[in-house]
């Protein structure tokens, strides 16, 4: 008999302690609470106790964030490839990037999406944007645009120049990296010499063709 009560104050108290089943009952609370009803101060909200504005005197609970302070995994030191950038502040002369099929294909993918609106899918700068009245931007494969580095085309993508709207917050650096060597690309392209061309395909060049 001992044994059976003392089995079912046992079951009682396990079915007492459940929380979280649906009930029209009032709660049974027992005399340890186990910090379920500690006082505490959630997100952006206001000091209320004397107490505690003892502590907090501008009254929140959250404190404010130290100046310089950096998210885990956004530390970017490398301000080659974040910013384009040497270390004296000068751009860079190449992209920091290793220069493959693949990213030169995706360069020309975000070229065309992002890019060729204003500049068209050649780089001459007559995009559809510009036929409908925008102001003609610059050729990129123009003798100035042929003459600066890497990390100034970067730069230009990121914070724009002139009537060119930043692309920083739409393009991943990455992909402002694979663009800027698209750009490369076009410029090549319109100004290759026979000497670009491997010697088994000239052959096949057009008399006349530089």
């Amino acid at each position: 008999m001992t044994r059976a009560l003392i089995l079912a104050f046992a079951l009682v108290g396990v079915g007492a302690g459940c929380r979280g089943n649906i009930s029209a009952d009032p709660p049974v609370h027992t005399p340890w609470d186990d910090m379920w009803r500690q006082q505490k101060y959630k997100p952006q909200k206001e000091v209320r106790s004397d107490e505690m504005r003892k502590i907090f005197a501008d009254g929140r609970t959250m404190r404010p964030i130290p100046e310089g302070t950096v998210p885990v995994g956004y530390l970017k030191e490398d301000d080659a490839f974040w910013r384009g950038k040497n270390a004296d502040g000068s751009y860079v002369a190449k992209a920091p990037v290793e220069v493959t099929e693949k990213t030169i294909r995706r360069g020309q993918q975000r070229f065309n999406i992002y890019c060729a609106p204003c500049h068209d899918r050649s780089g001459s700068g007559k995009g559809i944007v510009v036929q409908r009245g925008f102001h003609l931007p610059v050729d990129l494969a123009s003798e100035h645009t042929r003459g600066i580095g890497d990390g100034e085309i970067f730069d230009i993508i990121t914070n724009g120049v002139r009537n060119m709207p930043a692309y920083g917050a739409q393009i991943p650096e990455d992909d402002r990296w694979a663009i800027a060597l698209w750009v490369r690309v076009l410029q090549r392209s319109q100004y290759a010499t026979m000497a670009d061309v491997p010697a088994e395909h000239r052959d096949h060049i057009k008399a006349g063709a530089n």
